[in-house]
């Protein structure tokens, strides 16, 4: 049977003549890449961290810590130091952006799709401390402070991509490949991705209406928590129903391993995301839970994007592109 009628498109690998003339990313680039990402998911966890001790109003103003003080004060404890040393955070963010803009700074003609991530992710870090500021300015009203987390899954999403794309060899960034997921794959992909995000959103609105404000003070959302957390795991069945169907495709056809490799690291993500989030709910919310169910969304966003990067690029690290299309050539020839 010929790839088309088994639903895999048709894919044959095209290699620019210039690809020998690519330059190769080195160590150091694909070091950063990786540090922009744990970077990116850190400062998640940190930030819950001031949420969860309700330190978020410890510098009760912006850009200073005080109207007089850049610095926290001994006079305001350890919410001011918790909320400082959060804020003094950023700057190891922005000089892991710039080191990864500076390394790629000599190739970043060749290497543009590189480059633009870069610089997105630098942009990104001011765009984050105002929205931390605005924050701070209307005492942590939960929709600005669920602003805040999603420009940070953002983020996380742009990162993940930097790490796919600095593992790409100079042939394969050359090359124009068909995409790994055949077309019937592609659509449930795409609902992974959707009901990964949905599930994060609603995970947010979750939030603002629950018991950790970020200060005692702080305004919530009026949603009736267990309400709208009914409604939060919705897209959470959904996305496991989605991830059952594509792992049975992509184990009852002969599929490319990256992308097995991908759904198979979202599912047990996803798996165990959802374990803590029942967990945190039954025990009423205890804040280390919390702040690992955090960790959880930024890991389960880092998963999800990778595994639609992996079904739906053109251009995917891994398998030589040569022995890639050699597989795929036997693929066909059985069917």
């Amino acid at each position: 049977m010929s790839s088309t009628s088994s639903g895999r498109a048709s894919s044959p690998v095209v290699s620019s003549p210039s690809a020998e003339n690519l330059p190769a990313v080195n160590k150091t680039v694909r070091g950063f890449a990786v540090a922009s990402l744990v970077a990116n998911i850190g400062i998640v966890v940190t930030g819950g961290a001031v949420r969860l001790t309700a330190s978020g109003l410890g510098c009760p103003e912006w850009p200073l810590c005080t109207p007089d003080s850049l610095t926290t004060t001994p006079e305001m404890g350890i919410h001011g130091i918790i909320e400082f040393g959060n804020r003094t955070l950023t700057f190891v963010l922005a000089a892991v952006a710039f080191a990864m803009v500076f390394s790629i700074w000599k190739i970043r003609a060749e290497r543009r799709d590189l480059f633009k991530l870069s610089v997105a992710l630098l942009a990104g870090i001011p765009a984050q401390a105002l929205l931390g500021g605005i924050t701070v300015w209307t005492g942590l009203n939960p929709w600005i402070v669920g602003g805040h987390f999603i420009v940070s899954m953002v983020l996380i999403v742009l990162a993940t991509i930097l790490v796919n794309r600095a593992w790409l060899s100079p042939r394969q960034v050359a090359s124009a490949n068909g995409p790994l997921a055949t077309r019937t794959l592609r659509p449930l992909l795409g609902a992974l991705g959707v009901l990964s995000a949905l599930s994060v959103l609603l995970g947010v609105v979750v939030t603002g209406s629950g018991p950790h404000a970020g200060d005692h003070g702080a305004a919530r959302n009026g949603f009736d928590p267990d309400l709208v957390t009914r409604l939060h795991v919705v897209p959470v069945y959904l996305l496991v129903f989605a991830l059952v169907v594509a792992l049975y495709l992509v184990y009852r056809h002969a599929t490319d391993g990256r992308l097995r490799s991908s759904l198979l690291l979202l599912t047990v993500v996803v798996l165990i995301q959802a374990a803590i989030g029942y967990t945190q709910h039954f025990l009423h919310l205890p804040i280390v839970l919390v702040g690992l169910h955090m960790l959880g969304a930024s890991l389960l966003t880092a998963a999800a994007a990778h595994a639609v990067f992996t079904g739906f690029s053109r251009q995917v690290p891994g398998q030589d592109d040569g022995a890639s299309a050699a597989a795929a050539s036997r693929t066909d020839v059985r069917r």
